[in-house]
Order: C-alpha cells, then sequence, then structure tokens
C-alpha cells in the first residue's frame, strides 16, 4: 500500500475497491515490528503477502493479507499512508485470514463477520451474485412458459379455417390448457417444497416444450388428440409458478422480494411479447406447425443451462461465496425444509381466502385477453393475422414494464417504512381498479388505435399484481410459498378454464361488451375482498 492513497469517505455508502496493483497477484514486502518482543531489541520480521483491501463501509477498513512465508497470525503494528496514520491490526476472532483495524479516529471497529475470497483478477460474471442467476434462469423460464402458451391464440386462426372450426369448439381449445394446468399446481408446490424447485421446474419446461412440438401432429389426428396434448402441455406448465415461488424464498433476501418477482413474472410478458411477434412470420413464411416446432425445440437449450447453473438452495451450491451465502441467509426467512403441511391452519386464515379468491377475480380478466385478444383485434378492429400479433404486443410490452416499475415502487416504499400490509393493498388496488377502468371505455372507443391504447393501459395497470398478490404468499406463509401458490393459483387456473370457454359461449350468442362486464364485475369485487381482509404480515411458521 506504500505509494497509494486509498480514498475512505466516512459515513459513505458500501464500496469495494480492487488493490492498486492491477495483476493477478499482489506481492509486497512489509516490514513489521513483533509486537511481543522488546522495541529496544529492534527485531524485524520481513513478510511477503497478498494483499485485498475491502471496504464495507466509511469507517470499517478491512485488510486480508495471505502470507506466503508465514503462517503464524500475531498482532503487528504497521504504518501505512492511508490516511498517514498509526493502525493497529489485531487477530480476527472466528474469520482466519481477516484482520480487524482500529482507526485512531473512530474506535473500534465492528467485525462483520464476513469472510473475504481473494478476487483479484476474477471475471467480472463470475462476481455477478448467483442469487440473480437464479431469478434470470427462472425470468427465461417463463418467457419460454408464455412463448408456448400463446403462439396457439395466433395459429388458432389459420387452424380454425383449415378445420372448420366455430367459436365454441375454439373456446374449447383454447381451454384444454387449463385441465391439464389445474391439475399440478397444488401438487407442483408441494413436490417443489418438499424436493426442491430445481428438479420441479426442470421436469415442467421439458414436459411443456414436448407436448409443444407434438402439438401440430395431434391437431392432424383430430380434436380430442389435440384437447389432450394441449392438457399435457398444461400440465408441465403448472408446476412452473409453484417451483419458482419455492426457488425465489430460498435464494431472494426479504428486500429484494418485489424486485426479483417483477422480473420473473415480466418473462411471461416479454414470452407473450416474443411469441405474438414472431408467430405471424413463422406462420406466413413457414406454415402454422412451424411456430410449435421451432418454440418447442428452445426448451433443450434452457435444460441445459438450468441444470448445470442452478441448485434448489443456497445450502446445495458448492460455488457460492460466503458472503452472499451470508447475506441470503442473514436476511430470507424461508430455511428449514417442509415435512408436514399444516393444511388446517392454512385453509383456516381469512388472508388466505382473501388471496384464493382475489387470484380468481384477477386471472379471469387477464386468461381472457391472453388468449383472445388476437381474435377481438381480427373481429372487432379488422386486423389482419400480422396486423394482430403486432398489436397484441403493445399491452404485453406495457405489462414487462409496469411489473418492474410496481417492484420498485413498492420495495422502496417497504425501505422508507411502509407497512407491508399497506403496499400489498396499494399494489393491488392498482392492478383491480385500472383494468376495470380501462376495459369500461372500450365500448365507447371509435377507433382502433384508442382500443389498443385502453388494451395497453388495462394490462399495465394489471401488472402492479406482481407486487399485490403474486407477492403475499411469500410474506404470510414463506415457508410454504410454493404449496400456497398452487393453492391459490389453482383458482386462478379455474377462472382460467370458465372464463375462456364463458367467452367463446358468450361471443357466440352476444358480445364482446359483454365479455368484458363480466371481467369488470370481477376485478370491483376483487378489490373490495383484498382490503378487507388481505395482510403482508406473516400468519404462519
Amino acid at each position: 500500500m506504500a505509494g497509494k492513497s486509498l480514498p475512505i469517505t466516512l459515513n459513505s455508502r458500501p464500496k469495494r475497491y480492487r488493490p492498486p496493483d492491477t495483476s493477478l497477484h499482489h506481492h509486497k514486502k512489509l516490514i513489521c515490528m513483533d509486537s511481543n518482543t522488546n522495541v529496544n531489541s529492534n527485531k524485524k520480521l520481513e513478510l511477503s503477502y497478498n494483499y485485498k483491501v475491502e471496504f464495507l463501509s466509511g469507517s470499517n477498513v478491512y485488510v486480508k493479507l495471505k502470507s506466503l512465508r508465514f503462517d503464524k497470525y500475531e498482532v503487528w503494528r504497521i504504518r501505512s499512508d492511508v490516511k498517514s496514520e498509526s493502525y493497529e491490526v489485531s487477530k480476527s476472532t472466528g474469520v482466519p485470514g481477516s484482520f480487524k483495524i482500529k482507526e485512531r479516529l473512530g474506535g473500534d471497529v465492528g467485525d462483520s463477520g464476513d469472510e473475504f475470497d481473494d478476487e483479484s483478477g476474477v471475471p467480472w460474471w463470475e462476481e455477478f451474485p448467483k442469487r440473480w442467476t437464479i431469478v434470470i434462469l427462472c425470468f427465461s423460464a417463463f418467457l419460454l412458459c408464455n412463448m408456448d402458451r400463446v403462439n396457439m391464440s395466433i395459429a388458432i386462426l389459420p387452424m380454425s379455417s383449415e378445420f372448420h372450426w366455430n367459436s365454441t369448439t375454439v373456446g374449447l381449445i383454447q381451454s384444454s390448457f387449463f385441465w391439464g394446468y389445474l391439475l399440478t399446481q397444488i401438487a407442483g408446490g408441494i413436490w417443489a417444497d418438499t424436493v426442491g424447485g430445481k428438479r420441479v421446474l426442470a421436469f415442467g419446461v421439458i414436459w411443456w416444450s414436448v407436448a409443444t412440438v407434438l402439438t401440430p401432429i395431434a391437431a392432424k389426428l383430430g380434436l380430442p388428440f389435440l384437447l389432450i396434448v394441449r392438457a399435457f402441455m398444461g400440465v408441465g406448465e403448472g408446476v412452473a409458478m409453484p417451483a419458482m415461488n419455492n426457488l425465489l424464498s430460498k435464494w431472494v433476501p426479504v428486500a429484494e422480494r418485489s424486485r426479483s418477482l417483477a422480473l420473473v413474472y415480466s418473462g411471461m410478458y416479454l414470452g407473450s411479447v416474443t411469441g405474438l411477434a414472431f408467430s405471424p412470420f413463422l406462420i406466413h413464411s413457414y406454415g402454422w406447425p412451424s411456430v410449435f416446432f421451432s418454440f418447442g425445440s428452445l426448451g433443450t437449450v434452457w435444460t441445459a443451462l438450468w441444470l448445470t447453473k442452478a441448485y434448489s438452495s443456497p445450502l446445495e451450491d458448492p460455488e457460492l461465496r460466503p458472503h452472499e451465502k451470508k447475506l441470503i441467509f442473514r436476511n430470507r426467512v424461508s430455511e428449514e425444509p417442509v415435512k408436514d403441511i399444516p393444511w388446517g391452519q392454512i385453509l383456516s386464515k381469512a388472508p388466505v381466502w382473501a388471496l384464493i379468491s382475489c387470484h380468481f377475480c384477477h386471472n379471469w380478466g387477464t386468461f381472457i385477453l391472453l388468449t383472445w385478444m388476437p381474435t377481438y383485434y381480427n373481429q372487432v378492429l379488422g386486423f389482419n393475422l400480422t396486423e394482430s400479433g403486432l398489436f397484441c404486443v403493445l399491452p404485453w410490452l406495457t405489462m414487462a414494464f409496469s411489473a418492474n416499475l410496481g417492484g420498485w415502487i413498492a420495495d422502496t416504499l417497504v425501505s422508507k417504512g411502509w407497512s407491508v400490509t399497506t403496499v400489498r393493498k396499494v399494489m393491488q388496488s392498482i392492478g383491480f381498479l385500472g383494468p376495470a377502468f380501462f376495459l369500461s371505455q372500450l365500448s365507447h372507443v371509435d377507433s382502433p388505435a384508442m382500443a389498443v391504447f385502453c388494451m395497453a393501459c388495462s394490462q399495465g395497470s394489471d401488472a402492479f399484481s406482481q407486487s399485490g398478490l403474486y407477492s403475499n404468499h411469500q410474506d404470510i406463509a414463506p415457508r410454504y410459498s410454493g404449496v400456497l401458490l398452487g393453492l391459490s393459483n389453482t383458482a386462478g387456473v379455474l377462472a382460467g378454464v370458465f372464463g375462456t370457454a364463458a367467452t367463446g359461449y358468450i361471443l357466440q350468442h352476444g358480445s364482446w361488451d359483454e365479455v368484458f362486464d363480466v371481467a369488470i364485475g370481477l376485478y370491483l369485487v376483487g378489490t373490495v375482498i383484498w382490503n378487507l381482509f388481505s395482510t403482508g404480515e406473516k400468519i404462519i411458521d
């Protein structure tokens, strides 16, 4: 450190500084006086070492010395020009190889207990937090999930022409996905909470990818085969959300919960964007079966990455750096494995039933827009296949942006002292009342542009639900978040089954205004229930 000044600012935010030397290994010689030797003897030792300086706060300076020829930890008095002052370097308790510095001005520096690795020369991508690697991989899984789901909403237009399906048949095909999706919600949550989210999510992606590839073959064989394959696809996608919730409850600290969930769920929205944008091009260029073959094959790439990079828990990851592991375990709430699920306790809580019922109210409108929006654009607004796909992209882009904005706002409000309960109620109220208002305007607009605008605003405000009810499972029952999400999403899937099929029936005997009126009514009911009975506090240990 001689000849270099290291900047220290009192009361500054935590920062890390690399050693001044840019070489891979930093070798220096330090002349030290043995503190156990009489000063008059002037006995000196020459010590070669590797050094690392790490500033955890403005007043806490930690120096890690790796001795090359000295394997004892003694008390040394050294001269450093960090502040042109003498510093005491004393033996750290419980953290081998780390030293605690006493500043003349700052007094005794508290020990953070963190163990620092020598990261000099390590590429930035290897220093990227592992918990956010898990989050990004979950994001990409959900991107594929919705790509494979929404491609049918575009492909159904040429398929219905080829196979002469009416609106009721189309509604039946669209709803058949939810038959399988319904079956694996609770089962997927139990499975994830007991055997780990890594295996469950890998199973889900492989299963739904195979079903996606088989869809064109099943359609040509006949309607019953298509319904079975679509239900099989739902089985795979049904375990994704419970598995993801289980993974994030173990990997992500509470303070990062809203942002991480918002990012993962925005993968669903961007998956819809990608599917709706590329499906028309593939259909026009290669025919409608190409959508299912190309999208389904992407699951193999994701699975290869997932199996090599992901772990169900930080405890299972041998490459997780010690300081990140301590950060995760210091700030997370779900640690012990689940052996028995207290169904009686879970089902006896009013906030649990509020979550279940509001999930139903929310998903009725969401799934209608997910599966029927291209048809609405084609039949009502007069867009062709390509235009329907492209204009459907805008609401999902809005959702991706709004979900992350809402996550940032929610975490910021919590950090400023707002109660989690208040934040969840505010976010979900926006997620209910926003879509209700904009859907109510669709019957009054007189141009396609305004209709697309209302759809985009409806979906954008809907995305605030990711920081409302979708974050609430980990709030009220962190150890059973996978099971609880499976339970509430079962109600959400029932909304998809009934809502999608009912929409086909309503359109055959009524109008789009009636479709939107039902969704608006459920949004308003959900708003009342959520604000009366929900909570952001833990109610199940």
